[in-house]
């Protein structure tokens, strides 16, 4: 039996029915939190299952020969705001939660993120996952910048939750951070928090223009043929997440 067979086989006697849809004849599962999401990719690990992680689809959307013996994972389930803190400056939001929406949910708490204001369709673990950028005034605004914690599925089935809500945690390198751009590479963005900033700072910001997403030049980094420091270290980081490679590259 092929390992999706296998793995779908699994599902159906481990999960509430309603999870599996079929998304253009795709078998796609849909987590509602991160439990579930780990004790998915536990199963796909254990099975040498492959899985795609395609958020809303909105930017990679799985159709063709290459997903046919593959389980997409949609994140439109995890769709909530979690918590929004006026008084610390931050908010917590489902990485299935439509970017777009973000300031109309911060408004009521005074509070504004940028990015909730660009022309981008997607969500949030998509936005992150994808590494959308902007610029104001010739200067670079990744939405990373504002991305202060994260809650992840790693590819290995483990429920991580790099970053800290405090202003300042500890010294040395964010790892929070890597995870913007990774394409879903290295796990699933069950949750986001960003950072966020009092509704009267939205006019600094007005000239704020979307910058084209680039998946080509992070797929270039993993290239095996690649000797560049920050593509060696890519794969590096890569194979430890994902040493089973449930999570190709497609």
């Amino acid at each position: 039996m092929a390992a999706l067979a296998k793995l779908l086989q699994a599902i159906e006697s481990e999960f509430p029915d309603d999870r599996m849809t079929y998304q253009k004849s795709i078998a796609t599962f849909h987590p509602e939190n991160a439990d579930e999401a780990a004790r998915l990719l536990t199963l796909a690990n254990r099975l040498k299952a492959p899985v795609y992680i395609t958020g809303f689809g909105n930017n990679i959307d799985p159709v063709g020969e290459p997903f046919t013996e593959m389980l997409s994972i949609r994140t439109d389930r995890l769709n909530q705001v979690h918590r929004v803190a006026p008084e610390d400056f931050y908010a917590v939001l489902g990485g299935g939660y439509p970017l777009r929406e973000l300031n109309r949910s911060l408004a009521k708490h005074n509070l504004y993120l940028p990015h909730s204001d660009l022309p981008y369709v997607g969500s949030v673990g998509g936005a992150v996952a994808t590494g959308l950028s902007a610029t104001l005034y010739d200067h670079p605004l990744p939405i990373k910048k504002y991305m202060i914690k994260a809650e992840v599925v790693t590819p290995t089935g483990e429920i991580i939750r790099p970053g800290s809500v405090c202003f300042k945690s500890v010294s040395g390198y964010d790892i929070v951070k890597i995870f913007s751009p990774s394409w879903g590479l290295l796990g699933l963005l069950v949750s986001v928090t960003f950072r966020v900033m009092p509704d009267t700072a939205r006019e600094e910001y007005r000239e704020m223009r979307q910058n084209a997403v680039d998946r080509e030049r992070f797929l270039a980094g993993l290239d095996e043929g690649n000797d560049d420091v920050d593509a060696v270290y890519s794969r590096k980081i890569k194979a430890k997440f994902d040493p089973e490679n449930i999570l190709p590259i497609v």
